[in-house]
């Protein structure tokens, strides 16, 4: 087995945990009443996540690793565990939110708004080079940029509601209230 392929190992076995992590805090933070916004959008961000990781496999599976992007692949993990831990109990895939929470200011969201969102394109970007991949890393950046545009505008309109209260803002959001 390959360098790469114990690269994208790890990395199947990291986006498994934080599923299961992502689906019991999914179901407890429902089961308090909170509201999904952009469902409609959820398949899509899977999908991409998906095919990356099928790209990396296929491509990537047999060749080596360079050391400079893997430090920077390391140092990104870091980042990565920070955002979760100071989520928290509020850390999920989904945008999730529940009338009258506050964003959580703690951590690195005292001085960013999307630091997750910084972390998982910096990773798009820097596990296809770590691979020697430079094609892949383009192409998932770009779709990466598209997909979370979307996702940061419908975040940033879920996050005003929970804090203003009110109906939810905008067509785009397509909310529905969680079960």
């Amino acid at each position: 087995m390959g360098e790469g392929a114990w690269l994208v190992g790890f990395l199947v076995l990291q986006r498994g945990i934080e599923l299961a992590l992502a689906a019991r805090n999914t179901a407890r933070i429902r089961a308090a009443g909170a509201v999904e916004f952009g469902a409609g959008h959820y398949p899509l961000l899977v999908a991409l996540h998906a095919a990356w990781l099928l790209t990396l496999a296929w491509a990537g599976h047999d060749r080596p690793v360079d050391g400079g992007w893997l430090t920077a692949f390391i140092v990104l993990q870091a980042g990565r565990v920070w955002v979760i831990a100071s989520l928290g109990p509020r850390w999920t895939t989904r945008v999730l939110v529940l009338r009258g929470a506050k964003p959580v200011a703690r951590g690195p969201y005292r001085w960013l708004k999307h630091p997750n969102y910084g972390v998982v394109a910096l990773e798009i970007a820097v596990v296809p080079l770590a691979l020697g991949l430079p094609w892949v890393a383009l192409a998932f950046t770009v779709a990466n940029a598209a997909v979370l545009a979307w996702r940061i505008r419908v975040e940033n309109q879920a996050l005003a509601w929970a804090v203003d209260g009110g109906a939810p803002p905008g067509a785009i959001l397509s909310a529905t209230l969680a079960k």
